[in-house]
């Protein structure tokens, strides 16, 4: 009998001794403010030159990327290769002409040709067709009972006052006008644009894809004085005052238009960089773990996007997340399923690193359990600048979709940090659609479920003013240390993630 109650007091020693071993609180504390910031200040340097895609700096950016990777000791993630490079295209214009009844106008001045869409062509109108605002769906149509087949149109640039999208295109910006045009049978399309003069681009529009099922409509910004060229003084005057309103009257205009563009097309290169962590027991189940690096790199020549947030925070946030499994794995104590930690390029051209992944992947999808997807994580959103506890959120996105899971093991994990968890942008009905726009979409469209870590945009969005001495790095280590544990979670529990929740995109997204 005291042999029995001895075993069953040292039942709960040896229980707690286990627990002890498996728990990852140790590691975490190694992702650390003074970590992420020496890193963030490389990625985010000068050196680094904006990261663009396709660009030195992006490429010096990939390199310091795999080193890191290397120096941890963390494998190729790409059959040998730490790089996952794919093809990026981008347009160097060579020619272009804009002349109006015999009056020809300056590039960049009075008009700029939109490279993405135009090819080398030579067209001469002898009308021009105004058809407003230049949209067509199914609450608003500024092309009823006109013919545009064949023809150029002249449409304003913005939206009417009242104007509430509908329909698809889901939106009027101007590649969905350009589309409206294009399914109406337009030949070309002028955009009268008051955001003259424009910086000349020092490069083209840059691409994925070069080849087409079809064409898109040439398409040219043109000042307000080319507008009033085409449709005289009265016309124009009118138009311009009454610019706000709800429907702008059609009209055919009598004037002769030569339009002529030509470009070279140059083929560049981009890549995504993947260390890998080879599993245990579970090894050939992956858990993702993902951001981007690149951002807008150099802009009028002299201006550097620094991207300190966005997407450094999420870059650094990864050789941070690599460091710690890394002293877990050489302590004994590596994850069950493989790990991949993955920083892509591209994200700010349309997200394409990861969809080139997504596409072409490495890793069976079906076998990847989830993709946890940091994208700006080192400040406080302008949501929360007034907030009494804006040092202590984050905007968690996605984690009510695909899987019943997530949601439970991300509250879960988030007992010990405490964050306030905002899922404000899990409605798919939200006017920023954040859940669309970063790299775990392209997960997530192939079925694997995700987690966005986002901080919210702030007055530094997307400006060169994105610098890393504005980085909040004690709550972003904080922020981190929930995907770690979130992380240790997914790779070292015994089923892989349920995909039990279909999801239902809102009419007209």
């Amino acid at each position: 009998m005291k042999k029995i109650i001895a075993l069953l007091l040292l039942v709960p020693s040896i229980a707690l001794i286990a627990q002890k071993a498996n728990n990852p609180t140790s590691y975490a504390k190694t992702i650390t403010a003074a970590d992420l910031q020496k890193n963030l200040y490389t990625i985010a340097g000068k050196e680094m030159e904006g990261r663009e895609t396709a660009t030195p700096g992006q490429k010096k950016a990939a390199v310091y990327i795999e080193n890191y990777f290397k120096s941890l000791g963390l494998q190729p993630g790409n059959k040998g290769s730490y790089q996952m490079t794919f093809p990026v295209y981008r347009d160097e214009v060579t020619k272009s002409l804009l002349e109006i009844n015999g009056t020809e106008y300056k590039v960049n001045t009075e008009y700029q040709p939109y490279t993405f869409t135009n090819y080398n062509t030579s067209q001469y109108f002898s009308e021009v067709v105004f058809a407003g605002h230049g949209i067509a769906d199914s609450s608003f149509n500024d092309y009823k009972d006109l013919n545009v087949a064949g023809k150029l149109v002249l449409i304003m640039d913005g939206l009417p006052t009242a104007y509430q999208p509908k329909g698809s295109p889901p939106s009027a910006g101007i590649f969905s006008k350009i589309i409206y045009a294009q399914r109406k049978g337009a030949a070309g399309v002028l955009i009268v644009s008051s955001n003259f003069p424009r910086s000349p681009r020092p490069t083209g529009t840059m691409y994925r894809e070069l080849y087409r099922a079809s064409q898109y409509l040439p398409t040219w910004y043109v000042s307000e004085k080319v507008a009033e060229a085409i449709m005289g003084n009265t016309d124009w005057l009118n138009i311009k005052e009454d610019y706000k309103t709800d429907q702008l009257p059609s009209k055919i205009y009598a004037s002769n238009v030569h339009l002529e563009f030509e470009k070279n097309i140059q083929k560049l290169e981009s890549s995504n960089v993947l260390g890998f962590m080879e599993g245990t027991d579970l090894k050939d189940e992956y858990v993702f773990l993902t951001a981007h690096y690149d951002h807008l790199g150099i802009r009028n020549d002299t201006t550097i996007y620094y991207g300190a947030d966005d997407d450094g925070s999420g870059t650094v946030s990864i050789l941070e997340l690599a460091q710690a499994f890394a002293k877990a794995k050489a302590e004994g104590k590596g994850p069950r399923r493989s790990i991949v930690f993955m920083t892509v390029s591209g994200e700010e051209k349309g997200l394409w690193g990861s969809e080139y992944y997504s596409n072409n992947p490495v890793y069976p999808l079906d076998k990847t359990s989830v993709d946890l997807n940091i994208d700006m994580v080192g400040r406080i959103g302008e949501e929360y600048l007034k907030d009494k506890d804006s040092t202590n959120y984050v905007y968690v996105i996605g984690d009510d979709k695909l899987s019943s899971d997530l949601t439970p093991i991300t509250n879960q994990v988030n007992k010990n940090l405490k964050l306030k968890l905002d899922r404000k942008y899990n409605d798919l009905n939200d006017k920023n659609r954040f859940y669309y726009r970063s790299d775990h979409y392209n997960f997530a469209e192939k079925g694997v479920p995700i987690i966005f870590y986002f901080n919210g945009v702030h007055a530094d969005y997307h400006r060169p003013t994105d610098t890393p001495d504005k980085i909040n790095y004690k709550l972003m280590a904080k922020r981190v240390q929930l995907v770690f544990y979130t992380a240790w979670e997914m790779a070292n529990r015994n089923d892989m993630l349920k995909r039990d929740i279909k999801l239902e995109v809102p009419k007209g997204f």
